[in-house]
């Protein structure tokens, strides 16, 4: 055995004289800005580090976001990828053990009686038939010269950790998506609780340029416009009931239940805006940010890949034995030490010509390992646009809603003001009917902006890598 194993190794030697694996080569991002576009902050405080339960306070949000953490099928089937990655590595971990078989077999063939065989087994055997029994058990080992088989398991490695924040990925746009849609329900809400205060004031007014009708004070087109006003207004509700119902499912398929209706516990109006939302710095959001963190492990594994590949174009060592009982007779079979064999070998495998095979998936690899380079550099500047672009939003819709209050102000007291006019005969129906218009798209856009706000607030957090804690 040991003969042999010596041969073997200097003829490995005199095959791999020469050979030289290349280095694993990455492309890390060395370029990240250390702030945002426009921000002066050096604080790595971020909120994308903050717990969902203590970034959402309200408890009905928290109830929505448990369901759908627990029953999202988004999620369910990123948990199952996970435990399908963690075979894989379970099996990985094992290349580096021998591999043993178990075999048995029991033959019986008639040859020929012109036949070399037959005429052998009927002179020297007495028989027609040749019966063979064999019971063996075969082991193999493959040296891992080259580290194919620990590539293998970094690669099985990288894979399962991709798995594992896919899932945290998966999460985070759940997260947000439950809490923007419940916020668009509290909106339509809101809409609605608006378009019915507008129906109650139209219809006075209606009532009112009805009464001054049957006194001969207005035509009957102030009639038919103002009653046209009273109908838009009238039209809002279903429009919005319909919406409201349409959310509600939505927001029910998100947290895995069927169709039903969502507890709200609060209003558009009693939910607080976001008073100061803390950004850090891009390093700090590049590690919390799981797809980011996801392409990178994929990179690894790309990167093992490449290692695995180019290993196969280089010699094997494989060390093999086997050993069991054999015998012509089945009354012998078991006979030890009689039936005993056993063989001890080793070989060598060096690839030489096949058609570039070995050649071409190295090369593919290493290809597939620059796009994914690419790639990495594509996500790490895609999450630093989103950051900067939700806090751009956050700046500008505050201005904006601020204007948004003031103008509602102001439209409240035309309304009032319209009304008393008209009351006294010092204003027509037009203006009043103008006024209450007014009014209504007014409040329709501030309840749009804030919850554009509350929106953006959670895009932020997710951005930042917030919703997976």
């Amino acid at each position: 055995m040991k003969n042999i194993i010596h041969s073997v190794f200097i003829i490995f030697l005199l095959g791999i004289f020469g050979c030289s694996i290349p280095k694993s080569v990455l492309n890390p991002i060395k370029d990240v800005p250390s702030q945002y576009r426009g921000s002066n902050n050096t604080d790595t405080t971020s909120i994308g580090s903050i717990a969902v339960k203590e970034f959402f306070a309200h408890q009905t949000v928290q109830q929505l976001l448990d369901s759908a953490i627990e029953r999202n099928l988004d999620l369910q089937i990123a948990i199952k990828n996970i435990e399908a990655a963690n075979l894989l590595l379970t099996r990985a971990k094992m290349g580096n053990l021998p591999q043993l078989n178990l075999q048995v077999t029991a033959t019986s063939s008639r040859p020929s009686d012109n036949s070399l065989n037959g005429i052998s087994a009927s002179q020297f055997l007495n028989t027609t038939h040749i019966e063979d029994y064999n019971a063996n058990l075969a082991l193999s080992w493959e040296a891992d010269i080259w580290g194919k088989i620990s590539k293998q398991k970094e690669a099985a490695l990288a894979t399962y950790l991709q798995t594992g924040e896919v899932k945290k990925a998966v999460q985070t746009r759940v997260v947000a998506m439950v809490a923007t849609s419940f916020y668009q329900l509290l909106l339509l809400d809101a809409q609605l609780d608006i378009a019915n205060r507008n129906l109650k004031l139209t219809d006075s007014t209606l009532k009112m340029v009805t009464q001054q009708f049957d006194a001969g004070q207005v035509t009957s087109l102030a009639v038919a416009q103002t009653k046209a006003q009273w109908l838009s207004a009238n039209q809002l509700i279903p429009q919005i009931t319909q919406a409201i119902r349409i959310q509600e499912n939505a927001l029910s398929e998100l947290t895995g239940n069927f169709p039903n209706a969502i507890e709200r516990k609060t209003t558009l109006a009693q939910l607080e805006l976001p008073s100061q939302l803390l950004m850090g710095v891009p390093s700090g959001m590049l590690a919390l940010r799981p797809d980011v963190k996801s392409v990178e492990l994929g990179l690894k594994a790309a990167n093992a890949r490449v290692g695995v590949a180019n290993a196969a174009m280089y010699p094997s060592l494989v060390i093999s034995a086997s050993g069991g009982v054999n015998s012509f007779k089945a009354s012998n079979w078991f006979n030890v030490p009689a039936s005993l064999f056993g063989i001890v070998g080793a070989g060598i495998t060096q690839p030489i010509f096949n058609r570039k095979e070995l050649k071409t998936q190295f090369e593919l690899a290493k290809v597939e390992r620059e796009k994914l380079v690419l790639q990495f550099r594509q996500s790490v500047i895609k999450a630093v646009v989103e950051v900067a672009n939700e806090q751009t939003k956050l700046e500008n819709l505050k201005d904006e809603f601020s204007i948004a209050q003031n103008r509602v102000q102001t439209l409240k007291l035309a309304v009032k003001n319209a009304d008393l006019l008209f009351k006294s005969g010092m204003a027509n129906y037009l203006e009043v009917i103008t006024a209450q218009s007014n009014l209504l798209q007014g409040e329709l856009n501030l309840a749009s902006l804030k919850t554009a706000q509350l929106n953006a607030s959670v895009e932020l957090y997710r951005a930042l890598g917030g919703g997976w804690h």
